[in-house]
């Protein structure tokens, strides 16, 4: 598409805004927008099902879901008009979304959203402009919290920002392109992301055949007792984790408690090291003091660490522990006698336990979204001779080699097709290309 522009522009005297076409107006937003909050407490929500707009759900959807009234217990917005959305938490992450009264459910949202209602704006031009890099990097510098996690605008800074605003017919032709060509991406992100989808359950399937079943496909098989794995090579044992392993978890020591983390020294760790493959470092650390007063364990590698929280994919993921270190509550440790277990197989064996303890930790007695170290150490585990081990994980290692570099290809395609929508996107609404 050859880009086409305005046919004059002005310096809008602001310098992260820049150059706009000429008659586009230098306006706060508050002068073309309003913002209203009408909030209702949880008590009035019980015994009713409503359609929430909560951030984790925007983010992932860009929508809102249908939730029992009993299940909320915080203050919410009550969305009884179309409106925008934008979230004053960790603006960088750009959480906006267009929000209306769902026809059968109560309309709510959280209150870490400002509403932002049209007045003299077009409610659709009004979602881009929200959403576009310029909005997000100029509300990303007036946080105020001192975690990255945490961050939050002042409400006033968003519903304040000076903008360009073209005519409201200029806007609605604007949004209506942005509509069109942001869908056509969508589309096309969506089909990759099924792709990389594929592309996981064939690598799901590798681990699967490869540490349940061996490589050799002629091996005469046995049943292994324990459901989850099936049959298993009539050569290999079964044997719990607790008979080969040592396992615990850790703490966080008091934060308001100096002497536990200034000049520390030692690497101490949370549930994010999971997301990787292996950790190799750290990025907080604790004293002495702490290790020895917190009781915490000092983990030598090589180890499997565990997440073992939350709702979300963490719990019950795997990472290779592979620096001297310890860990928060919410991380166990499983550190093999290397003459039963090779590590890189044992790592294997617990990314193909994955689902299996999500669904232990979600009922059974236990507590409600959280393995326990008691599950872990009596997770039974087929155990082949520490020798076929190893070629198990060297026949894994090279199998999924082709797999992460493509993989890694549709990957950054994603990447550079979201790059691509958000310069469109803020390429647009602030007239650096004339949409037709």
């Amino acid at each position: 598409m050859t880009k086409q522009h305005y046919e004059s522009y002005k310096e809008t005297g602001n310098p992260w805004l820049g150059k706009v076409p000429s008659d586009w107006q230098v306006r706060r937003a508050d002068f073309v927008i309003k913002s209203r909050k009408l909030q209702i407490s949880p008590s009035d929500l019980e015994s009713r099902d409503v359609y929430h707009y909560a951030i984790p759900t925007v983010q992932a959807t860009g929508a809102g879901t249908v939730e029992e009234g009993e299940s909320i217990d915080s203050g919410k917005l009550i969305i009884n008009e179309p409106q925008v959305l934008v979230s004053k938490l960790n603006p960088r992450k750009a959480t906006v979304t267009i929000a209306e009264p769902h026809p059968d459910y109560l309309t709510v949202a959280s209150t870490e959203f400002v509403p932002i209602i049209p007045w003299e704006a077009d409610l659709n031009y009004m979602f881009y402009v929200w959403k576009s890099q310029k909005v997000t990097d100029r509300l990303s510098s007036f946080v105020q919290s001192v975690t990255r996690s945490h961050q939050r605008c002042d409400p006033a800074e968003i519903t304040k920002i000076t903008w360009a605003w073209p005519s409201e017919g200029k806007q609605q032709k604007i949004a209506a392109f942005l509509d069109r060509k942001t869908a056509e991406i969508d589309t096309l992100i969506a089909k990759k992301r099924r792709l990389l989808e594929r592309l996981a359950e064939k690598r799901t399937a590798l681990i699967t055949r490869a540490v349940t079943k061996g490589l050799n496909p002629d091996a005469p098989m046995k049943d292994s007792g324990i459901e989850w794995l099936g049959e298993i090579p009539a050569h290999w044992g079964v044997s719990r984790v607790k008979f080969f392993a040592a396992v615990g978890n850790g703490s966080t020591p008091s934060r308001e408690n100096a002497d536990y983390w200034v000049g520390g020294d030692y690497p101490w760790l949370n549930s994010g090291v999971v997301n990787k493959a292996s950790v190799t470092e750290a990025d907080q650390f604790v004293t002495k003091s702490a290790l020895r007063e917190c009781h915490l364990p000092i983990i030598d590698p090589p180890a499997i660490l565990l997440g073992i929280t939350g709702q979300g994919k963490t719990r019950g993921m795997a990472t290779k522990l592979e620096i001297q270190a310890t860990i928060n509550q919410h991380l166990v440790f499983v550190k093999p006698d290397e003459r039963v277990f090779d590590i890189d197989y044992l790592y294997a064996i617990f990314e193909r336990a994955y689902l299996y303890l999500r669904s232990e930790s979600d009922g059974g007695g236990s507590t409600k979204g959280a393995i326990t170290c008691g599950q872990v150490e009596n997770l039974c585990v087929p155990l082949p001779p520490v020798s076929e081990q190893r070629e198990i994980a060297l026949a894994l290692q090279e199998g999924q080699v082709e797999l992460h570099g493509v993989s890694r290809k549709i990957g950054k395609a994603i990447d550079r097709l979201e790059e691509y929508r958000s310069a469109l996107i803020t390429n647009a609404v602030t007239g650096q290309i004339k949409v037709a």
